[in-house]
């Protein structure tokens, strides 16, 4: 009898030593609850973000809440009030790190946002055009009433930049504001507006294109070097990209179009680094939990990460990275360089504060960005918004 019981304690002692093996080989360590911000309701965005935290809950029992949001200040907002921890961003990532646009306001400044993981994948971003407006080409969209958001100025650059390929500016189009990027999208269904800017595979672009409307993307043809030189002069952070799904899209049917990273999952500088690091480590060894879960979601695979890009990678998150396999000398020199880079941004912007800079918003803004300007000359750094 006790024979048998020491062989049953042999076992049991066993189990647990590969118990306590299979949870060293996943060392991650996650709050017991988590709040991400993202865009709105239904958006690639916050359906990748939800996909996450389900994925936290099921492998670590971590209850992550998705707070949707309207625009990039509303989005930021939790973040810096220590409410959120991450953000599922788009390229009002870049903005905010430069202090540009609503970033430009005295109560906000230049962010030091940093990068977790973000996700390139078949889909692409650009202004998607109802049907019924017979709209073909970009150009066409020449005295088209074309939907903004007010306090996005990702989404409002974006715009821009899609509009520049077809030689178009604002004064061009027929602008009209809405609150948020959903308002937007509904507005377009609505025929308040026929175009909005968005990401093929978000829900309300399928739904756009269900609508009686219809939804089109016209092309930004690859090989129109002077329509990419005008689109990349507006939103330096756009690539080629051939657009293989999404609304009206498909293997069979791809589009060419442009693209950049979305959703970024940023977080401040002063988050932790081992909270960031436990968070990318998690979405990294779990990648197969979440990546069939929404549409876009595949792109956050560590091996699809876009390299050097306008925003650097967050300490824990490159420690996550590099031991997967996924980091670099020569990203870890152009990660240095972006670090200093914020350090130079957010000494202008102190040392601009200190001058009595002038109290209306738009006098206060210009100043800003001529000292903005002058800091990154002085560091030999590029501006990126020349005027």
């Amino acid at each position: 009898m006790i024979k048998g019981i020491r062989a049953f304690g042999s076992a049991a002692a066993l189990g647990a030593l590969l118990v306590a093996s299979a949870a060293s080989a996943d060392d991650v360590k996650l709050p017991h609850t988590m709040t991400f911000t993202a865009y709105d309701t239904g958006t690639a965005g916050f359906n990748i973000a939800v996909a996450v935290g389900k994925m936290m809950k099921d492998s670590y029992g971590t209850d992550l809440r998705v707070l949707p949001a309207g625009n990039d200040v509303a989005r930021l907002a939790p973040l810096r009030a220590k409410r959120a921890v991450l953000s599922a961003m788009g390229s009002g990532t870049y903005f905010a790190q430069e202090g540009v646009f609503e970033f430009g306001a005295k109560e906000w400044g230049p962010q030091s946002l940093q990068l977790v993981l973000s996700s390139v994948d078949c889909n692409a971003g650009s202004l998607g055009v109802a049907r019924d407006t017979g709209v073909t080409e970009i150009s066409q969209l020449k005295g088209k009433r074309v939907g903004f958001v007010v306090g996005s100025p990702a989404l409002n650059q974006n715009s821009l930049a899609i509009l520049a390929f077809g030689d178009l500016k604002q004064s061009d189009v027929k602008a009209v504001e809405f609150s948020s990027y959903g308002a937007m999208w509904k507005g377009l269904i609505n025929n308040d507006v026929d175009a909005a800017f968005g990401t093929t595979i978000t829900g309300p672009a399928k739904e756009a294109e269900t609508s009686p409307r219809g939804l089109t993307w016209p092309p930004l043809h690859h090989n129109d070097k002077a329509g990419w030189d005008r689109v990349q002069k507006v939103g330096s952070f756009f690539f080629r990209h051939l657009a293989t799904c999404g609304a009206g899209i498909s293997k069979d049917h791809p589009i060419e179009l442009g693209n950049y990273p979305y959703p970024i999952f940023v977080a401040y500088a002063a988050e932790p680094a081992d909270q960031v690091y436990a968070i990318t480590k998690a979405m990294i060894t779990h990648y197969d939990a979440y990546k069939d879960a929404a549409a876009g979601a595949s792109g956050l695979a560590a091996a699809r990460q876009t390299k050097n890009w306008v925003v650097p990678v967050h300490p824990g998150a490159v420690k996550a990275l590099k031991e997967a396999g996924q980091w670099s000398d020569d990203q870890e020199k152009h990660n240095n360089m972006l670090f200093k880079r914020q350090s130079v941004l957010a000494a202008a912007w102190t040392d601009y504060g200190k001058t009595n800079p002038p109290s209306g918003e738009k006098e206060f803004l210009a100043g800003w960005m001529t000292a903005r300007a002058a800091a990154l000359k002085k560091a030999d750094m590029p501006n990126g918004f020349d005027e």
